[in-house]
């Protein structure tokens, strides 16, 4: 990874993925964006320079760290979600300090209206926060953006969202930007856009293009590699790791005679996670460890359209094996079970294989080398799909499990259980007629 030392910074290029070193200052005043970019000041996930509504350009910074706001960069696509400045109740949608949802209003607006409005559109300097052992306020830099993507519409590409904190209701926006296909943004170009004049011979061709026809140019970057590291599977934060232990210590179940039990509730578990990470998911039936034949679930994926769909079916293992976080040895996946699921796939189906912890690698390279169609769902999955999904807290989780998912020693007979399934479950119609195609 290339390192922009803080001397060189007022004077370099931007490149895609390299980080900007600020000095070794504690304070704001190590602050590397306003140095990096002049006007755009030192605070804010919202930064902009110019006066007024038409700005001259914006800075879109992300710490990567708010739970309850959780911007993502898709390198595979090239889209950025990213939610504006309204984040705690008691405000107006647009009523911000640093105004960073009516940025997004009037961009997103001058998008959907004339075309020659995309030449008052600012563009976009994305950042996450990257410190270094020199630098603590030290950033990435991610790409330049432009609001909106392919295939979107205004319907789809700024959307007011509401949250509940303390029991208080307010809306916050979830914006939809591009990131354009540039590995470097000439310092020539910046100085260009501060002066108030982008549209020269030194802007990105995919910026200009984009300018001129609407069309969007996504830096996609195919991964060099399919098979996850298990370090990667496993939760990288905190939070992560508090929220995959409370789910292990929901479904552990050491009792032998309740143990088949606890497994087949987790079998839920593992059902509704699938379906929180898509909702084109339709679980059709969760099989009792007697007649499973090697399926834990069975199920389909919507491929089509509401009034006209086609499916493709799948099965789906659960596996609640110890996750190895706090100090504890983690029990993985191996090329035992992963092939007892590659043998119950038949012709046009998919596997889906989730866990409370991580696959081995050679069971995964197998998978990949073979070309199994098999999703690996690990403990950092889970605990990423619950945050997204609005259970950002192990308190949350808890409750949301300990009522949806009751233990064993609190359920007099699994028919209990299984007689409550259309509540945790979704049925065939239902999930059609809720489909959402595009999901972040």
């Amino acid at each position: 990874m290339r390192i922009i030392q803080n001397t060189d910074i007022t004077n370099s290029d931007l490149i895609v993925d390299a980080v900007y070193e600020s000095s070794d200052a504690k304070n704001i005043g190590a602050d590397v964006l306003n140095p990096l970019l002049p006007g755009v000041g030192n605070q804010g996930g919202f930064r902009a320079a110019g006066k007024g509504t038409n700005k001259t350009l914006a800075v879109l910074y992300s710490s990567g760290e708010d739970k309850d706001w959780p911007d993502t960069l898709n390198l595979s696509t090239g889209e950025f979600v990213y939610f504006g400045d309204n984040k705690k109740p008691g405000h107006e949608l647009h009523d911000t300090p640093k105004k960073g949802n009516m940025l997004l209003r009037h961009s997103f607006d001058l998008l959907h209206s004339a075309p020659e409005a995309r030449r008052q559109i600012p563009p976009f300097f994305i950042f996450k926060k990257h410190p270094t052992q020199s630098g603590p306020r030290s950033v990435q830099f991610k790409g330049l953006a432009v609001p909106g993507y392919p295939g979107l519409s205004a319907a789809q590409d700024l959307v007011a969202v509401w949250k509940t904190t303390d029991s208080q209701r307010f809306q916050n926006y979830r914006s939809v930007f591009t990131v354009l296909d540039a590995a470097s943004i000439s310092r020539a170009w910046i100085n260009d856009v501060l002066s108030g004049n982008p549209h020269t011979t030194n802007a990105p061709k995919a910026w200009s293009n984009w300018v001129a026809t609407g069309h969007y140019s996504p830096l996609i970057s195919e991964p060099t590699t399919q098979i996850r590291a298990e370090s990667e599977q496993f939760p990288d934060t905190p939070l992560k790791t508090n929220i995959l232990k409370t789910v292990w210590n929901h479904f552990d179940d050491d009792d032998r005679n309740t143990k088949h039990q606890s497994a087949f509730v987790f079998e839920h578990f593992a059902a509704r996670i699938f379906q929180m990470h898509d909702q084109r998911v339709i679980v059709d039936d969760i099989t009792r460890n007697a007649v499973d034949g090697g399926r834990d679930a069975v199920g389909r994926y919507l491929l089509g359209l509401n009034d006209d769909p086609v499916y493709a079916e799948f099965s789906l293992e659960a596996k609640c094996y110890r996750p190895g976080i706090n100090s504890m040895s983690s029990n993985r996946v191996g090329v035992k079970e992963v092939s007892r699921l590659i043998s119950r796939i038949r012709h046009r189906q998919f596997g889906v294989l989730i866990t409370t912890s991580a696959v081995h690698k050679q069971a995964y390279e197998e998978v990949r080398e073979d070309k199994h169609p098999i999703i690996f769902i690990s403990g950092k999955d889970i605990a990423e799909i619950l945050i997204t999904s609005g259970y950002n807290t192990p308190e949350a989780v808890k409750q949301f499990i300990d009522n949806e998912f009751p233990p064993v020693s609190i359920v007099n007979h699994m028919d209990t259980f299984q007689k409550a399934l259309p509540k945790h479950l979704l049925s065939a119609h239902q999930c059609v007629q809720n489909q959402t195609l595009h999901q972040i």
